[in-house]
């Protein structure tokens, strides 16, 4: 059956400089073994469906994957597939808020001049690892412990385990394992001296499917914990800039807010750059 699909670049700050994204339209006909053959085919950190969604709250319902498993909420995958969404609607909504669906629940995303943003969903895990957990992170990383100013769980689906370290040159120098025998997401921060651009550097490695140790250009949902945690702990304050990609050429720039209410908002650019009609 033939399906429409976009392809976006989501938070990169002129095109072809964030983090791709494929889009596939209307897929409700397509069960999950054919989502997942057609992410593993595309080969992206994430590919997502857009479905009708199943609460009436909901403007739509996305499932997320990456080539090696379904993730309940990616940070930009929601804003990439929210904007193919808009962009594919003949009368898109007036509203200043969008609500997806997805395995986490109902996320809203907002619409402003400066982009899209999504609402940061609660950590489903937080605080101190334990000590095989932290000898197994700093051993992906190749770096000792009197390195790491700080380390913890910051997960909110995928599974992130963040830590920081003192500057974002320790972070920007770092060369990881290049393959772990089981899964791991580690986001690594750490902060630019005042002045600059961006507050901090991020960076996101986690394994495949295959076992190999991957680095994902520029990370919403990574974004989304880690601001969590720095503004949880009094180590950042809102709003702040945070860049992501660097080592890889690429230049991701995410905007870190936080409303009246004490939400935080993770947003950011997000274009089109394909679009067509596939036989998926």
């Amino acid at each position: 059956m033939a399906h429409n699909f976009t392809l976006v670049d989501v938070f990169g700050i002129e095109a072809f400089s964030g983090n791709p994204l494929a889009v596939v339209h209307d897929a409700d006909d397509l069960d999950t073994e054919e989502m997942l053959r057609i992410t593993r085919w595309l080969n992206f950190s994430e590919t997502t469906f857009l479905l009708r969604p199943t609460v009436s709250e909901a403007d739509y319902r996305v499932r997320i994957f990456t080539p090696e498993r379904e993730l309940p909420f990616a940070g930009h995958p929601t804003l990439g597939t929210c904007h193919a969404w808009l962009a594919a609607r003949v009368n898109p909504p007036g509203r200043s808020t969008i609500v997806q669906e997805c395995g986490a629940g109902l996320v809203p995303v907002a619409r402003r001049d400066s982009g899209l943003a999504f609402a940061a969903p609660p950590l489903i895990r937080s605080g101190p690892l334990d000590e095989p957990k932290i000898a197994e992170t700093l051993s992906v990383l190749r770096i000792p412990r009197d390195t790491v100013v700080d380390i913890a769980w910051a997960d909110n689906g995928p599974g992130w385990v963040a830590v920081l370290l003192r500057s974002a040159d320790a972070v920007l120098a770092l060369e990881p394992e290049r393959w772990h025998a089981s899964r791991v997401d580690i986001g690594v921060v750490g902060p630019y001296p005042e002045g600059r651009p961006a507050a901090f550097e991020l960076r996101a490695f986690f394994s495949d499917h295959l076992g190999t140790i991957r680095e994902d250009p520029v990370t919403g949902s990574l974004n989304a914990s880690v601001a969590q945690w720095l503004l949880g702990t009094g180590r950042a304050q809102a709003p702040y800039m945070a860049s992501q990609g660097t080592a890889l050429g690429r230049q991701g720039r995410i905007e870190i807010t936080r409303d009246d209410e004490g939400e935080i908002w993770v947003g950011g650019q997000a274009r089109t750059l394909v679009g067509g009609q596939g036989d998926f």
